[in-house]
């Protein structure tokens, strides 16, 4: 599997599993009024998880859309979308023998029961950081102490060119007190390599 961040809390994943038809999914592709640019991209599905400065023309192919809680299935991937209170949508999605979970603009500080329950174990967790109608370092953490995922992906946090004040990733990293990785354009990875203890990976935008 490949993963792309392209910031805030856009991701493209593109499955690599030998002798199965390939997936392309979206998620959350942003309006550049957030002083970012936008790649034009090709998707097979294009996940939603709010609907605030969504830009659906940059994705090509009239992908399958997905911006509702439930269970779906969609060549070789399953997608769950379970509600919040947020009205925000957290995503899980299985492919390539990986488990994922995508968090969306998540502002609950703590998860229910019921949502772990329907979460189930994670592989990579994507979590946002940045503080500004999202959950911030600290709630970052207890969310991930919740989910105990085995590699977490950081997102929506300050970068150049976004035009809003979020939290960095070196208060994210001093918080849950882990030394700066190695910055990654893009993750590849197969479910032989998932790390038997929690990684966090950071990833360009």
């Amino acid at each position: 599997m490949y993963i792309t961040w392209h910031g805030q809390t856009l991701f493209s994943l593109t499955s690599q599993e030998k002798n199965t038809d390939p997936v392309q999914i979206i998620i959350d592709p942003f309006d550049k009024s957030v002083g970012l640019r936008i790649p034009k991209m090709e998707a097979d599905v294009l996940l939603l998880t709010h609907k605030n400065e969504i830009d659906q023309s940059s994705v090509g192919k009239n992908p399958f859309l997905i911006d509702m809680p439930g269970e779906y299935e969609i060549k070789n991937a399953f997608v769950r979308g379970i509600d919040c209170v947020d009205e925000n949508i957290v995503y899980t999605i299985e492919m390539d023998g990986i488990k994922l979970c995508h968090l969306g603009a998540l502002s609950e500080k703590e998860l229910s029961s019921d949502q772990i329950e329907k979460i189930g174990y994670v592989d990579i967790l994507m979590v946002p950081i940045g503080g500004v109608n999202t959950i911030n370092p600290q709630e970052a953490i207890k969310i991930i102490n919740q989910i105990e995922p085995r590699i977490v992906v950081p997102m929506n946090y300050q970068i150049p060119k976004l035009n809003k004040k979020l939290e960095t990733k070196e208060k994210f990293l001093k918080a849950i007190g882990a030394d700066a990785p190695e910055l990654l354009k893009k993750l590849s990875i197969k479910k032989k390599d998932l790390p038997a203890e929690m990684k966090i990976i950071i990833l360009e935008s």
